[in-house]
């Protein structure tokens, strides 16, 4: 079986592609959110966070073909937007989970991100 032919796998891109509709579809009503809405959308960008970086690693043990060139495109779309070559993609996944961290914090003190 393919790795992309696995129900889990395609149950798991789904809900990836509508967590980030929800999240694209709220990003620019971010700053006139009330806190509770901007804490509801940082938690809906952790949930995205978590299931990419579960999806990245299925990837990364997989030796199915189709799944090696998609995570190829992932490392080489990161270059593109300026990541070293050889910057693992979990360094990644956790730099941005502590950027969440911080923007919760932030959100939690003050009622916005800034």
């Amino acid at each position: 079986m393919s790795f992309f032919d696995s129900e889990v796998v395609r149950a798991e891109m789904a809900e990836i592609s509508d967590l980030q509709e929800d999240i694209y579809r709220n990003v620019f009503e971010f700053p006139r959110m009330t806190k509770e809405e901007k804490l509801f959308h940082v938690a809906l960008l952790e949930k995205l966070l978590n299931k990419q970086q579960i999806l990245y690693t299925r990837l990364k043990l997989s030796d199915d073909p189709e799944a090696v060139k998609m995570k190829e495109r992932i490392q080489e779309s990161a270059r593109m937007m300026g990541l070293p070559p050889h910057v693992d993609m979990n360094v990644i996944f956790n730099n941005m989970t502590q950027l969440l961290e911080t923007m919760k914090e932030r959100i939690d003190n003050t009622g916005s991100d800034m």
